[in-house]
């Protein structure tokens, strides 16, 4: 698939002052001056996180509401209930508060509470509520969800059951009459830090909580793993407070990681290696979503929360089963829709692709929806049905508003909710055809060509010169890498293939390219297509982030090239 380049910019006045300030390469410093990061104080806070960054949790809007009530519940004997949503920051956050409590609270005078994600749907859960009822619950934490709940937190209040919400999704003009939200998004509050993920307000909670009651601060740092797992797997900016808790929390992970972290590290075969925020992304969230994926996400929260060494063996293999199950489920299906796709000659010319198979699992949906846009890049919607209501999820493609679109269909849809970016739905079966046109009508009217085609942000233009292991080493120091602090991608400008530069795999090149006298080696895989552009003895722009390959302990700098064209 051709993609659009994009050499982001900066002003070089502010590049040349900072690069005078920090005395390292000015293409560095081209990234740091984008990334707002102009003088010499903004750079040692980014470079040297400390936890003294954090802010005080008490500026958080309702903190000292929400401490109050629960040492007023904790003081009655009253019974909580922690109630956290299905996936990686829901269960996380759970688990954090959950053992928190346990600490300094009777175990009898505790519970938790995680919807089913196909019984009950995302967020607070009438089921839920009336479970609390029933074991004589009186005050429910809810994490990372909450804020949408109005009717719910007002049902639960006339059972006698007060709210705290720690939530961090965009709040509604109305909110729920709980006794605290805490929520840094709230247009009065005077947090100074808005992009906290639901674990992380947990987080501050239990900050709060343990300052007030005076107990050490190890009594909420052991939390850390936890809450960079969140912040990586909720693709939440990994920007000022955030940076510093995934910094921390990574460091935790490498060097005591809590027992549930653990136990799927050493299922994955990654003991003893150093771990990155890719890691929590791709092996550790994938294990834990899928508890809710395909059976029930209290399991991950047992993980977490499981101190008997045979118990968490236990609980780990089970999500490791699930995260097994959930990839197989995901290839076949992906395999069923690609080939729906190439069936269906009406698909051509379309700006938009609903595929829909009844019996295809609700748990992967989404995630099949991210592979089809890979493969086509256009607006997706994956359906299947569930009893005799079909649902679904969307994605989107960069810079078109799938809400807005999918908002303006609802005449099709029994119900709907979601953000930008991705977005879920439900529909009578037959409704789907009509739900399909209106859809692809909406997109085609809206999205530009340009959107049609993936865009590469490119930070910086290098010369191979440049990379040298002391380069190497400064861009490491700008991990963690996420959202709005990304892997910086680099542009050489006309570099040859020396001669060695193959074809492997049938679909991968591996490279071996010259740019004046210098050469590197890499790799870009699904690259194969444009092997051509090597063959014609010609110059060839290259995209591609600077790797570290450690083979044998010999490490060697190489690229791992994303895109390539004509020079």
């Amino acid at each position: 698939m051709e993609k659009r380049w994009k050499l982001l910019e900066a002003a070089t006045p502010e590049v040349e002052s900072l690069h005078q300030k920090l005395g390292i390469s000015r293409s560095i410093c081209k990234i740091l001056v984008q990334r707002g990061i102009r003088d010499y104080e903004a750079a040692r806070a980014f470079f040297r996180p400390s936890l003294d960054q954090l802010h005080d949790p008490m500026l958080m809007k309702d903190m000292d509401k929400a401490v109050s009530r629960i040492m007023k519940a904790m003081k009655s004997r009253e019974k909580i209930l922690v109630f956290g949503d299905y996936d990686v920051d829901g269960t996380t956050a759970v688990a954090s508060m959950y053992q928190f409590l346990l600490q300094v609270y009777e175990s009898d005078r505790l519970d938790f509470y995680i919807p089913h994600r196909y019984k009950e749907g995302y967020g607070v859960s009438k089921n839920g509520i009336d479970y609390a009822a029933e074991t004589g619950v009186t005050l429910i934490i809810s994490l990372d969800c909450g804020i949408k709940s109005t009717d719910l937190v007002a049902y639960a209040l006339e059972l006698g059951i007060e709210f705290i919400i720690c939530d961090h999704h965009q709040p509604d003009p109305v909110l729920p009459p709980a006794t605290a939200i805490l929520n840094p998004k709230q247009l009065d509050c005077p947090y100074p830090y808005k992009e906290l993920c639901g674990c992380g307000v947990g987080f501050k909670l239990i900050t709060a909580l343990s300052r007030h009651i005076g107990l050490s601060d190890e009594y909420y740092l052991c939390y850390l793993d936890l809450v960079a797992t969140a912040i990586a797997a909720d693709i939440v900016p990994v920007t000022g407070e955030n940076r510093v808790l995934s910094y921390f929390g990574l460091k935790k992970v490498n060097e005591h990681p809590s027992p549930g972290i653990k136990a799927l590290i050493d299922l994955a075969g990654l003991s003893g290696q150093p771990l990155q925020a890719n890691s929590l992304i791709f092996v550790i969230a994938p294990r834990v979503n899928a508890a809710g994926r395909m059976d029930d996400a209290k399991i991950a929260v047992q993980l977490f929360i499981e101190k008997d060494p045979e118990k968490l063996k236990g609980f780990a293999n089970l999500l490791h089963s699930h995260n097994d199950d959930r990839k197989e489920a995901d290839l076949l299906i992906t395999e069923e829709a690609l080939a729906m796709i190439i069936a269906d000659q009406q698909y051509t010319g379309r700006k938009s692709t609903m595929v829909f198979q009844p019996h295809w699992h609700k748990g992967v949906v989404g995630i099949v929806a991210s592979r089809l846009i890979d493969r086509y890049y256009r607006p997706t919607i994956v359906l299947t049905q569930s009893g005799d209501i079909v649902a679904g999820s969307a994605r989107s493609v960069a810079g078109f508003n799938l809400y807005e679109a999918i908002h303006a269909c609802r005449e099709h849809l029994i119900g709907y909710g979601g953000h930008f970016a991705a977005a879920g739905m439900t529909l009578e079966p037959e409704k789907v055809e009509a739900f399909r046109s209106k859809f692809e009508e909406v997109v085609s009217a809206n999205i530009t060509e340009e959107q049609l085609v993936p865009e590469l942000l490119i930070d910086a233009e290098v010369q191979f010169s440049e990379l040298k292991p002391a380069f190497h080493n400064i861009i490491r120091q700008m991990e963690p890498f996420g959202p709005e602090n990304t892997k910086p991608l680099w542009l050489a400008r006309n570099v040859r293939n020396n001669g060695w530069s193959r074809v492997v795999k049938e679909t991968h090149i591996k490279f071996t390219l010259i740019q004046g006298n210098i050469t590197f080696s890499g790799i870009g895989f699904n690259l194969a297509k444009k092997f051509p552009l090597l063959q014609k003895d010609a110059p060839v722009d290259i995209v591609f982030t600077l790797e570290e390959n450690d083979w044998n302990g010999n490490k060697q700098l190489q690229l791992k090239v994303v895109d390539l064209r004509a020079g």
